[in-house]
This record gives C-alpha cells, structure tokens and sequence, in this order.
C-alpha cells in the first residue's frame, strides 16, 4: 500500500476504529456523536453545508480506500457510519436522550436494512454505494427522532 493509499485507509477506517475486530460499524458511529456536538451549535443551513461536505468527502475517501481493500465494502470502512450519524442528528438540539436514541436507531437502520437502505446498499457501486446506505440510515433515524422530539414537546 502506498503513502497516500495509507493516508486515505487511515481516514476511511477512522485511525483504524474500523479495524476492531468486533462490531466495527458499531465502534465507527461513536465519531458521529462529534458531529451532533458541532452541529447544535451551528444554524440547520451552515449543518447542512458541513454534512454535504463530509458525505462528498466520505464517497470520495470511501471509493479509494476500497480499491485499496479491493472489496466491495469492506467493514473496516467506517467514515459511511460517521456520515450517516450526523445526518441523524441534523437540525436537533443536544440532548442526551437523543443521543443515545439516535445511536441505537442509527445502528438498527444501518444493520435491518429498510427500504431504501437495502436499495441502496445492493444497487449503488464504490464509494457512492458505501456511503449512501448510511447517509439513507440516518435520514430515517432523524425522521424518527424528530417526530420522537416533537411528539414529547406537545406532551411536556
């Protein structure tokens, strides 16, 4: 593996999270929760710009850390679940109930796989296809917890 092949690797596997040898989507999403601490103090605009750069950066570092592994996903790659976490927390004040609800529903999107994160999964190739199955995962785990947060706002 080349200088920058093992500097993209080294991104793609989050200092080499990814290569715990068990559960590493699991131990992967743990960085995330980074974001959601940036994220509350950001307006939902400059949020969406930040999660827009990562996920184009995370499909860019994913693709070539791929062909590195010559897989088609290999599970070390974790910089996907990183992406995926901060979508699941765009636009929600931090809270650590969320938190811990956005991890779990996260974690149970990204492994049952629901349509469309199972679509997306079998149907998109390199580094878009390793990406966007997580991106999908916290789309649905941020409607949840929206829906969670509002739902217990109305009733407090």
């Amino acid at each position: 593996m080349k200088l920058g092949s093992s500097f993209v690797v080294n991104i793609a596997t989050c200092g080499f999270v990814g290569r715990i040898a068990f559960a590493p989507g699991t131990f992967g999403s743990i960085p995330g929760l980074l974001f959601y601490f940036l994220m509350s103090r950001l307006s939902p605009p400059a949020a969406a710009c930040l999660i827009t750069g990562f996920i184009l950066t995370a499909i860019w570092i994913a693709g070539k850390a791929q062909r590195s592994f010559e897989a088609k996903d290999p599970g070390c790659i974790v910089i996907d679940e990183i992406a995926g976490m901060a979508v699941t927390f765009f636009a929600l004040p931090l809270n650590i109930y969320l938190g811990i609800a956005g991890f779990i529903l996260f974690r149970v999107f990204d492994i049952l796989k629901p349509f469309p994160v199972g679509y997306l999964d079998k149907n998109l190739k390199g580094g878009v296809g390793i990406v966007m199955d997580d991106v999908a995962a916290g789309v649905l785990s941020n409607l949840v917890l929206h829906v969670l947060f509002y739902a217990w706002k109305l009733t407090h």
